[in-house]
């Protein structure tokens, strides 16, 4: 499932919750963090992400978070094997491969419904797994 299910949408045609996650970020902390450790940048995010403006890598982070903690949290999931990408006039969408889509195959995840936002110093994130539920 290499696209995560990532068209938005109302939650509807026997699709359950899954799981929620959120995720809130100091932009000014996450930059000094991204200072101290210049590959940090490099581990965090995918090619596509890499060169986006400060308060969106705070954002794709706390939206990556988010999306973790509606998978559960399971440990071994790597930072690359979830994008978040830019849709112009549209809702951000998740593409995930490897790790993260096996947990999200697991657990039934058919579709992601993300929102991302960074304002007066904060960037934050919800993310809602849905699907037809498989377990944890």
């Amino acid at each position: 499932m290499s696209d995560g299910g990532v068209l938005p949408g109302p939650v509807g045609g026997g699709a359950a919750v899954v799981g929620v996650g959120i995720d809130v970020v100091d932009v000014r902390r996450f930059l000094l963090a991204l200072d101290r450790a210049p590959r940090l940048r490099e581990r965090l995010f995918t090619e596509a992400e890499r060169d986006l403006p400060p308060n969106s890598l705070a954002a794709r982070f706390a939206a990556k978070e988010a999306i973790a903690k509606a998978l559960g949290s399971p440990g071994g999931m790597r930072w690359h094997d979830c994008t978040v990408h830019r849709v112009p006039g549209g809702p951000p969408r998740v593409e995930i491969v490897g790790t993260v889509a096996e947990v999200a195959d697991r657990l039934g995840v058919t579709r992601w419904h993300l929102s991302i936002s960074h304002d007066a110093g904060i960037a934050s994130a919800i993310a809602i797994a849905s699907g037809h539920g498989g377990g944890r």
